[in-house]
């Protein structure tokens, strides 16, 4: 068969969010993959965990995603096949994936994804992003996708280097909540991972966002509607 690229994204999955607060890093995205403008999948996690001490969390195309994970294994279970003791620290991981999405868009063959890699090493925390075309920096806090234009303005005003990791969480969850209301392609069911700088690396079940939407401006009483509830 003759060989093929993948021309553009199709089972796609938005915004990962990312976060470092006093004691470690925390990673959040919702569970929901897209067909196009079809919410098709809702159960597909983008939060993986690389090894003992790295997160990864992907925004866009799920299958590269995949292949990335799989090449992460491979990376880990070759530090495992050293037996020396050493594994990878998420600054690591972030400058091969960096390597991969740089070669790969030179070969006309990107991988169409925006990925953030937390984790911590020597008592510090790590939170870097690198995406399809290999740009790639380390930040405080990162967003991809819609989240980099709805979230991060809500993260600047709140952010501090002190913040324990119960108000993280609720930042966290704060900015979800608000993509959920604005991006189509967002839901309430979301994943939170942290890693601490003690060496837990965890990633959460699934679980609903609360939400509120007694303030939509679909409600029968909008001035577009008419006087008994019926839409002109």
């Amino acid at each position: 068969m003759a060989t093929t690229r993948t021309s553009q994204p199709i089972v796609t999955g938005t915004t990962v969010l990312g976060m470092k607060y006093k004691g470690g890093v925390m990673l959040a995205a919702d569970t929901l993959a897209s067909y196009g403008s079809m919410a098709r999948y809702k159960d597909m996690r983008r939060l993986y965990k690389v090894g003992d001490n790295c997160l990864i969390g992907a925004s866009g195309e799920i299958s590269d995603f995949q292949q990335l994970q799989q090449m992460l294994d491979d990376v880990h279970q070759d530090d495992i096949n050293q037996d020396d003791g050493y594994v990878k620290s998420p600054k690591e991981v972030h400058n091969y994936l960096r390597a991969i999405l740089y070669q790969k868009r030179n070969k006309g063959n990107p991988l169409w994804n925006q990925l953030l890699v937390a984790g911590t090493s020597k008592n510090s925390s790590f939170l870097g992003y690198v995406d399809l075309i290999g740009t790639a920096y380390e930040e405080d806090f990162i967003a991809t996708g819609f989240g980099a234009h709805m979230a991060i303005p809500l993260i600047r005003e709140k952010w501090s280097a002190d913040m324990e990791e119960g108000e993280a969480r609720a930042l966290l969850e704060d900015c979800l909540r608000v993509l959920y209301y604005r991006d189509c392609k967002a839901t309430y069911r979301i994943q939170i991972a942290k890693a601490t700088d003690d060496g837990e690396v965890v990633v959460s079940e699934p679980y609903e966002l609360s939400t509120e939407w007694e303030t939509a401006n679909f409600d029968k009483r909008h001035p577009y509607n008419g006087s008994d509830g019926s839409s002109w």
